[in-house]
């Protein structure tokens, strides 16, 4: 216990709270250290919006009315759902958490909902989702995170006049927010009550009130009060720690940072516009393939060796890497995510030690690959390149011992005017030769 409490003060001190109108409990304190240790989790993008096949947007894509879109409840009865597989399959690939959707863009929920007709409990499977989930994830010890939509393509009462997006689905009514706001902490009050202990709620939709993508104007159109919506979740389960995938700088009351198909520092989908927190545990979230929800077209699945590589890069970023699959509308998930993922789960009990628990190593992520840090060791990550690695401006004025973690074999190395030098036989079948450097520190 005593060993817990000091790394999770030193753990603070490093992430130095930055100005904000609540202040976060012992056990949400500590809640962020373990959930930026863990490293790697499991996304779940699944509901009805997976019978078309065309990803968790369909609804929006093909201009579809609230009225033609609710007849997919009639269809959702998934048959070969299994939590239990479900869970050890994430555990299997070395994940530490599970966040699954709970309620999507679309409006419908995962879960038996006193606020919401268009609920799964209303499909011919009358099972809730959310329960199944969260029993398993208790009983097998994973975390359960919980993703809720803002926006709503669904509700007469979300501010749709506004919202950039859902505007082909017939709504006729004007938005009420203070309606729509009622709406949403009752029906967070519903999964922070029921569900037991959830590790966190991570929310999606900002963006929605905000102007186009690539435009410098990031100010939402709506006031969305989260100082009553994150008050409510932190007062329900104070541990329980809030992110939003807005694109924008940690606001008041959240416990973590999100990017989105990004590692910090990086803008390739467009999407970050913000910098990485140095007060907050980050995470950013990536598909195997190129979509989220189910997707029969897609077949671009990203190699092993990449998945690999981008986990890795994420802890030599500090960041979490939040992995996503989109299981098929029959509940059984593609052969295709099954390989990959334990695929990492093999890598991950030879590699792991390089992963969970570190801290961003102290250089960038670079071409041949990229570092973490833990207590003495540094751990290099060699994706490719020549036999010699060179480290400049390396923290230690002495190497104590250098050895691959796979094997424990002896590496060669230099430690010359600031630089260390690695000399070794790399073996390139591997996705990531990781060698381990000890130092005086």
């Amino acid at each position: 216990m005593k060993k817990l409490l000091l790394s999770t003060l030193f753990f603070l001190a490093g992430f130095q709270l930055f100005a904000q109108t609540y202040t976060p409990t012992a056990a949400n304190l500590a809640a962020r250290k373990t959930f930026s240790d863990e490293r790697f989790g499991l996304f779940i993008h699944w509901g009805p919006f997976s019978i078309p096949g065309s990803g968790e947007w369909v609804m929006n894509d093909r201009k579809l009315t609230v009225k033609n879109y609710t007849l997919l409840e009639n269809f959702f009865n998934p048959v070969d759902f299994d939590a239990a597989k479900w869970v050890s399959m994430a555990k299997n690939a070395g994940m530490k958490y599970i966040t699954l959707i709970t309620r999507h863009h679309d409006g419908f929920s995962m879960w038996d909902t006193k606020y919401s007709d268009f609920n799964i409990m209303n499909t011919p499977y009358k099972k809730d989702v959310v329960k199944m989930m969260a029993d398993e994830c208790h009983k097998q010890g994973i975390k359960l995170n919980l993703y809720y939509s803002l926006l709503d393509w669904r509700r007469e009462d979300y501010p749709h006049e506004t919202g950039r997006t859902g505007q082909s689905s017939g709504r006729k009514g004007k938005g009420d927010y203070a309606s729509y706001l009622q709406f949403m902490k009752n029906q967070l009050t519903e999964l922070l009550t029921n569900y037991g202990e959830i590790g966190a709620i991570w929310f999606d939709g900002h963006w929605d009130q905000t102007a186009p993508e690539g435009q410098a104007d990031r100010s939402s159109r709506i006031d969305w009060k989260y100082d009553e919506i994150y008050s409510l979740i932190h007062k329900l389960q104070p541990q329980c720690l809030i992110g939003n995938n807005h694109h924008l700088s940690p606001l008041p009351g959240e416990d973590f940072q999100m990017f989105e198909r990004d590692l910090p520092g990086e803008n390739k989908s467009g999407l970050s516009f913000q910098e990485a927190s140095n007060q907050l545990p980050v995470e950013t979230c990536e598909t195997i393939n190129g979509s989220w929800g189910f997707n029969l077209s897609d077949t671009s699945c990203k190699t092993p060796a990449e998945l690999v590589h981008y986990l890795a890069k994420a802890a030599g970023l500090g960041t979490n890497l939040l992995l996503n699959i989109g299981p098929m509308p029959n509940g059984d998930i593609q052969q295709e995510f099954k390989d990959r993922l334990a695929f990492m789960g093999g890598w991950l009990k030879t590699y792991g030690a390089s992963i969970y628990a570190t801290k961003a190593g102290y250089l960038k992520p670079q071409e041949w690959g990229c570092t973490t840090q833990k207590g003495n060791k540094i751990f290099v990550h060699v994706f490719k390149g020549d036999k010699e690695i060179s480290l400049p401006n390396f923290p230690s004025k002495k190497i104590i011992k250098a050895y691959f973690l796979k094997n424990s074999v002896a590496v060669k190395t230099e430690l010359k005017n600031g630089t260390a030098t690695i000399s070794a036989s790399y073996d390139y079948n591997e996705p990531d030769n990781v060698v381990v450097l000890e130092v005086t520190k």
